[in-house]
Order: structure tokens, then C-alpha cells, then sequence
């Protein structure tokens, strides 16, 4: 039996790539509906290399009859529309940040706690965590269950696909007036994002944190282990697509890198890629396009106890948001409907 999808943004980054990623791994889809706000309405959305979806109105649009909603219009939208298609009977994943703490409504990633998603049944929606949690604890996953984690200290470099299409014109726009000497003033960012880092993503919190940050500490607590402290330090730096992540652990028992390093390489969707010699390493740019999370630069720490480090790398338009929505949708129509 197919079932009926709609794509909740289909007209933004994430949106776009969620409809690519179902046609990409053959989801048994009897119909897709793009669905975006009135000002996207007739436009033209891509599923797969051969069909073209017209651009539906979301505040229009009839739920009825839907059985699967893939959705990414930000949380405000969200907020007002995702519990609208629960009520009309559909399964909502919902990839903004407005229903990833609420106690009713579970936050999973497949690869690290695919059982959760049986707690839909509440709100009748699941929510995609955020993209820097999702390729964090993607790697975490199998050093916790081999050594428990007792704390992580991160340290992100995102692309600015993560704060969307406009984010992304802005980073090409302040390169190009650079050649020519002059200075456009920063509209997205808090200052200039072209040859320069940020570190801020998203609003200060009151205790000198980002929301971005705290998203880091209490997703992970959520979705891994409550116990486990989480420091981390969010930045946006001048790339199109891909985030890294240089990830500090403290471990509870004794486990040395390259035993951390034959682990992670067994464990599902990890690719490990860690030759100590010049470029033995993965960047954001290689990974573009890639469903996986990839780790590198694995070593101990020796300036705590049970301390090691690695670099882990993914694409946050795919693993970090459309393809683990997808994915939780797999996983939803195996084991749950």
C-alpha cells in the first residue's frame, strides 16, 4: 500500500530536499503534495528527476486523507499547522524547533533511539531534533554504549544553509562586493559572515548561552541520556552546506582511540575517515550531498580522565534535517502503522 505525503516548506532548502530524498530512496508514496505559504502558491517544486509538483497553499490546504506530513516551514508555521493535520488524522514529522521539548511529542534519530517513535501516539506528531544534535549524537551513540559518557564539550562550525536561502545569498553577495571594494552591511547575520566567523547562532539566552547552544545540551539529554553534561560553543562560519563538529568527550571507563575508532566504524550511518597524515580528513565541502555522518581526527585526550576527541562531519540539509525526517518516516510505516 502507497501513502499519501505532504511537504510542509517545500519551496525552502529543507523542503526542496526532503522531496528530492523520497523520490531518491523509492518511499512507497502514492501521492506527494507540496504545500508552502500563499506567496510560493503556483510555483513549481521538483520530486525526483521527472515529476514536478505545483505549489499548494498550506493555510488552504485539507489534511484529510493525508497520511504522512514532512514539515519544515519554521516554527511559528508550525506552531498553528502541524497540530491542525494531526487532528485530520495524519502523522506529522515536523523538523522545526517548536515541538522538540515537549514531553508528549518524542525526539528521535534513527540510528540512536528509533523506539521513541512509538510515543507519536500523544500529539500525533514527531520532531526531527536539530541539525548540529543530529550528526553529534549520531557519533556519540556507540562510544555511549561502549563507555558511557560522562560530559561534552563541542564546538560547531555551520554552514549558512542552516539559517536558509536568503543566509546563503548574503555569504555570495558580501564576496562578491569584497572583490570589487565595497561593503554590504550584514541583513541576516550580526556582522559580516564573508571571510569571518560568527559566534552566535540564534538569541542569547540569560546565562550568556545561544538558543542554538542550549538546543545542543537539552536535545541531546532528550534524546541520549539526561545525564550527560553538555558544553557547547555554536558558530557560523562561511560555508554554503555542512556542518563540523570538534567534539570533546569524557568517558566513564577507559577506552582508547583506536578501539573508539573500530567501534564507530560499525556503527550505522557513521563513516569513519581518519588517516593521521595530511588531508586524511573529511570537510564539509566533501561530505555535500552524502546521507552519512563522518568521523575523523579520533584520539585520545589525556588531559582528563577516559578523554577523546574527534571531528565529526555531515550535511545539514540531508542528515541533519530532510533525509533523518524521511528516514523517522521509514522507520514510522515498518514498526508503528
Amino acid at each position: 500500500m502507497g501513502y499519501r505525503v505532504a511537504v510542509v516548506g517545500a519551496t525552502g532548502n529543507v523542503g526542496r530536499e526532503m522531496l528530492q530524498i523520497l523520490a531518491e530512496r523509492n518511499f512507497p508514496a502514492d501521492e506527494v503534495v507540496a504545500l508552502a505559504s500563499s506567496r510560493s502558491v503556483g510555483l513549481k517544486a521538483s520530486f525526483g528527476d521527472k515529476s514536478i509538483l505545483k505549489v499548494q497553499d498550506l493555510a488552504k490546504f485539507d489534511f484529510k486523507g493525508i497520511d504522512i506530513v514532512l514539515s519544515s516551514p519554521g516554527a511559528k508555521v508550525s506552531a498553528e499547522h502541524s497540530p491542525r493535520a494531526a487532528k485530520a488524522g495524519a502523522v506529522v514529522i515536523d523538523n522545526t524547533s517548536y515541538w522538540r521539548m515537549d514531553p508528549d511529542v518524542p525526539l528521535v534519530v534513527p540510528e540512536v533511539n528509533p523506539q521513541a517513535i512509538a510515543g507519536y501516539k500523544g500529539r500525533g506528531i514527531i520532531a526531527n531534533p536539530n541539525c548540529s544534535t543530529i550528526q553529534m549524537v549520531v557519533a556519540l551513540k556507540p562510544i555511549h554504549d561502549a563507555a558511557g559518557i560522562k560530559r561534552v564539550v563541542v564546538s560547531t562550525y555551520q554552514s549558512t544553509s542552516g539559517a536558509g536561502k536568503e543566509a546563503m545569498d548574503e555569504l555570495v553577495n558580501q564576496t562578491k562586493s569584497f572583490f570589487v571594494n565595497q561593503t554590504l552591511d550584514p541583513v541576516k547575520f550580526t556582522k559580516n559572515i564573508a571571510f569571518n566567523v560568527i559566534p552566535q547562532i540564534d538569541v542569547f539566552m540569560d546565562d550568556g548561552s545561544t538558543k542554538e547552544e542550549w538546543k545542543m545540551v537539552v536535545e541531546t539529554k532528550k534524546i541520549l541520556d539526561p545525564r550527560i553534561k553538555v558544553h557547547a560553543t555554536c558558530v557560523r562560519v562561511p560555508t554554503f552546506v555542512g556542518h563540523a563538529e570538534a567534539v570533546n568527550l569524557e568517558l566513564e571507563r577507559p577506552l582508547d582511540d583506536e578501539e573508539a575508532r573500530r567501534i564507530l566504524a560499525a556503527a550505522p550511518g557513521v563513516l569513519v575517515v581518519d588517516q593521521r597524515e595530511p588531508g586524511g580528513y573529511v570537510t564539509p565541502k566533501e561530505v555535500t550531498g552524502q546521507d552519512g555522518v563522518f568521523v575523523s581526527r579520533i584520539r585520545s585526550d589525556p588531559t582528563v580522565e577516559n578523554g577523546l576527541a574527534m571531528w565529526v562531519v555531515s550535511d545539514n540539509l540531508r542528515k541533519g534535517a530532510a533525509l533523518n525526517a524521511v528516514q523517522i518516516a521509514e522507520e514510522l510505516i515498518k514498526s508503528y502503522v
